[in-house]
């Protein structure tokens, strides 16, 4: 993974962009710019990395699926994206994604006794086998919602949260609908057949990388190859934790009307790739193609770190300000994706408010960074202000707006 350290910054009139841009190109240069995007970008934002690749994806044995870089974020490459599916056992990682929040809010912690109801215990399909009227620890019924998939032993999660499944169900959508999961709707935590619980591999490769991101202190559950309780021992469905080193989750789904559908991660050189896979003939259909999928992803794409918090995009000129200048940078971490061979060939530039006017509070936004490919934009993030620049004395304002007037 090539990880670049620094973007160089310049401050030009408008008037030399251009020539400036054709003389440094294809090297990184954000540049002051109009606040209007160039011309470029009127082919059009990628929508999908593979876009740029004359590499063809793999073919699949698959209903639908998708690949995607947990770094950037940005979408390898898919098939049929927004095609309604049944989540199967799939749910259960917005289930655990809403009981993670519990644990890390305090509402529920790992050593808590949770008690075993009728309803839980009588769950159907797959099972940890916990009997009812039963006190089990948290971290016990979450091994066995991951390891083992128990419906069971989720529904006890489900009741401990929220009171109820149903009530739990509705959290679940009111997450999803926070996440942005547009084509997704939950009636249950476990994932059982329902004309009206459905999803799309789009949806569930980005929920499966707000977990993965938000809470990696849990993903040793997902890693963990099997869970004995009750004296029976269970192995983890998802066969590639055998299969691969690198890969540690995540979660299996199975139903005659879904098929056989796995949403798998791995990390390799500090980068995460998810790759989701519905419909698929076969648990050894879903394995093979799943880890397939993660090899084509890794071989044939790098994924660069332009920016990183707190580090300059650009250097942006202040009027009327107690400092002539000011940096402008990204709130999170800035990671591209892009066909391997190509980082050198990446675009950056800075489009932000002209004239910059003080007083400028730290985190304001100005303006944004679009970085592109070609003429492919590949993606856009909000521009702002690193440090807090008051207004100068009335002195030094009222040389600024003199200076202004022959700009």
């Amino acid at each position: 993974m090539t990880t670049l350290s620094h973007l160089p910054t310049f401050r030009l009139p408008f008037a030399r962009f251009a020539l400036a841009c054709a003389l440094l190109a294809p090297a990184l240069a954000p540049a002051q710019g109009t606040g209007e995007p160039p011309a470029a970008a009127a082919a059009g934002t990628l929508s999908m990395v593979s876009e740029l690749s004359n590499i063809p994806a793999p073919t699949l044995g698959a209903k639908a699926w998708m690949t995607l870089d947990a770094n950037s974020g940005q979408v390898i490459a898919a098939q049929n994206p927004e095609e309604p599916v049944e989540p199967a056992s799939l749910t259960k990682l917005m289930s655990a994604y809403v009981i993670f929040e519990a644990l890390d809010s305090g509402r529920l912690k790992l050593d808590q006794k949770v008690h075993v109801s009728e309803k839980a215990w009588k769950t159907e399909g797959s099972r940890m086998f916990i009997s009812p009227n039963t006190d089990v620890s948290v971290d016990e019924l979450l091994q066995g919602l991951i390891v083992q998939s128990g419906n069971d032993a989720t529904v006890a999660l489900a009741e401990a949260v929220a009171g109820s499944e149903s009530a739990f169900a509705a959290m679940m959508n009111e997450q999803g609908a926070r996440m942005g999961l547009k084509h997704t709707h939950f009636t249950n935590s476990t994932g059982l057949p329902d004309p009206d619980h459905m999803t799309t591999v789009e949806d569930l490769a980005r929920l499966a990388r707000e977990l993965v991101s938000r809470f990696p202190h849990y993903m040793h559950y997902y890693s963990q190859r099997e869970f004995t309780y009750n004296k029976i021992k269970q192995s983890n469905r998802n066969r590639l934790l055998w299969a691969d080193s690198t890969v540690d989750g995540l979660k299996t789904g199975h139903t005659q009307s879904a098929g056989y559908c796995l949403v798998s991660t791995a990390l390799r050189d500090g980068r995460r790739v998810v790759a989701v896979l519905v419909g698929a003939a076969s648990d050894a259909a879903r394995t093979e193609n799943s880890l397939k999928l993660l090899n084509w992803s890794f071989k044939n794409f790098d994924t660069v770190r332009l920016l990183a918090p707190g580090q300059p995009a650009v250097q942006a000129r202040v009027w009327e300000g107690a400092a002539d200048t000011v940096a402008l940078g990204v709130r999170e971490p800035l990671w591209v994706t892009v066909p391997r061979g190509r980082a050198d060939a990446i675009q950056s530039v800075a489009h932000y408010t002209q004239p910059l006017l003080a007083p400028l509070d730290k985190g304001d936004e100005m303006g944004s960074l679009q970085v592109s490919l070609g003429d492919r934009t590949l993606k856009t993030v909000p521009l702002l202000v690193e440090a807090a620049v008051p207004e100068a004395g009335f002195f030094g304002r009222l040389v600024d707006k003199v200076r202004l007037l022959f700009q």
